[in-house]
């Protein structure tokens, strides 16, 4: 822990005088900035794998629909009924409803794994696309870094438009 500690200090102090010493007006590159959320939510083919995921996934997310459906209209029958019910008929559809809930719950946890990987591996898509683009834009434009995804980027440095707009056109 303490050698941890002392080893952070150490690169903090380090980054410190780096950052604290003049560089030469010839030493200053040109850098850039690129929004990755915005490029994932706003470009075409982060768009268009959006559509696909959502078209891919409809018939299973509206099945889960119509069993909410039916597992509410169950619920309310049996608060409605519960009065005129023997303890056989209440325990009966006690159980059914539990072993629809359970299929329910199934069913949605798989949805949404499945879901979860499709969007990633959509995404991974997207993202290496955009890598592409943006190392393209940097090597044209003659970019020494370009820095996705930071605290704070000034507007003059920010190239995330020109990187949606190249991915229109792939």
């Amino acid at each position: 822990m303490v050698h941890t500690l002392a080893r952070f200090v150490t690169h903090v102090l380090l980054l410190a005088a780096c950052v604290a010493l003049p560089w030469p007006a010839h030493a200053q590159g040109k850098i850039g900035f690129v929004n990755t959320e915005r490029i994932l939510r706003d470009s075409a083919p982060a768009q268009r794998a959006q559509k696909k995921i959502e078209s891919e996934f409809q018939k299973r997310d509206q099945e889960l629909g119509r069993m909410a459906e039916q597992l509410k209209k169950m619920q309310d029958e049996m608060e409605r009924s519960a009065v005129t019910l023997s303890d056989s008929q209440r325990r009966t559809k006690e159980r059914d409803f539990g072993e629809l809930n359970r299929e329910f719950q199934r069913k949605q946890r798989e949805f949404r794994e499945d879901l979860n990987q499709r969007r990633n591996e959509e995404l991974a898509r997207v993202v290496e696309q955009a890598n592409r683009v943006i190392r393209q834009l940097a090597a044209q434009e003659d970019f020494d870094v370009v820095v996705q995804d930071a605290v704070f980027a000034s507007p003059r440095i920010d190239i995330t438009e020109k990187v949606i707009k190249a991915l229109a056109d792939k």
